[in-house]
């Protein structure tokens, strides 16, 4: 049995503090929920902080979780409502049928191979003098429209499309999308006039994906090792199912790497209420 969580965090602890702003931290907590056998689980989670004031820790876990030690020391145990609110994840799976839409969210990690990286380390440096091949190194996209470009240029082999998405064009590994465009909401990406992009609850037909958030994260994954840099990028929009066994897959594992650190947890939700897609 798969089960979705959802927990509260409060950004005003110490402790909440410190899970907030470190992932390393926060995949500890999520390890210390599970009381199967961490090691033979693979979690998936996401830190939805688009309100600062009541960010909100999503898992998606193998077992049924407990997160008590989370809410003790990093929200609110004592006060009224409900702490963490844990679903069973079946139900949604079972409602997927190709052509449903539904809005999705997700946090990834736009990577690239490469073997001219732009920073090469001391030892790339020396093969290279020495005229020795360049092994291949995987480096994070950092601009939006790489960003987004990576993302458009596999959602197929996730098993869904993102209706009046601009075209992506170039390899799988250098696609190339619209510039994009400042906007007050966050960047969207003009496309045959249209743009791409929209507000939560406000995704129209022309306005279908857009980055919501784009950060670096730099954190050391073991005390005097060298530091994990991730760039991140938040995509949201609405989505076709275009194949049930991929999205399924997809959903369960997870999309792109660094999901240990926070990437990959694919979530969908209804569309807004008059419009047609994913049933209730």
């Amino acid at each position: 049995m798969t089960y979705l969580s959802r927990i509260r965090i409060n950004p005003l602890r110490t402790a909440g503090r410190r899970l907030l702003g470190s992932p390393r931290r926060l995949h500890g907590a999520v390890m210390g929920g599970l009381a199967d056998d961490p090691e033979q689980q693979r979690p998936l989670w996401r830190l939805d902080s688009d309100n600062p004031h009541r960010p909100k820790l999503l898992v998606l876990s193998e077992s049924k979780p407990d997160w008590t030690h989370i809410v003790e020391q990093a929200g609110w145990p004592h006060a009224d409502g409900e702490h963490y609110e844990l679903r069973e994840y079946e139900p949604l799976l079972g409602r997927l049928a190709v052509g449903q839409e539904f809005t999705f969210r997700v946090t990834a990690n736009p990577v690239q191979n490469t073997n001219e990286p732009e920073h090469p380390t001391e030892r790339q440096r020396q093969r290279a003098r020495e005229g020795q091949r360049r092994r291949s190194q995987r480096v994070g996209h950092r601009t939006a429209g790489a960003q987004l470009g990576w993302f458009l240029a596999r959602t197929e082999k996730w098993g869904f499309v993102v209706p009046g998405a601009p075209p992506t064009t170039g390899t799988s590994e250098h696609p190339t999308v619209a510039e994009p465009v400042s906007t007050r909401e966050g960047v969207s990406f003009e496309a045959d006039g249209a743009a791409c992009s929209g507000e939560a609850g406000e995704i129209e037909p022309a306005r279908n994906v857009r980055i919501a958030a784009r950060d670096r994260h730099s954190f050391p994954k073991r005390r005097g090792s060298r530091p994990v840099v991730l760039h991140t990028a938040t995509f949201e929009g609405r989505l076709r199912v275009t194949s049930v066994e991929l999205l399924r897959r997809a959903l369960l594992r997870g999309i792109g790497p660094a999901k240990a650190y926070g990437c990959g947890l694919l979530t969908l939700g209804t569309l807004p209420d008059g419009e047609s897609g994913a049933g209730d």
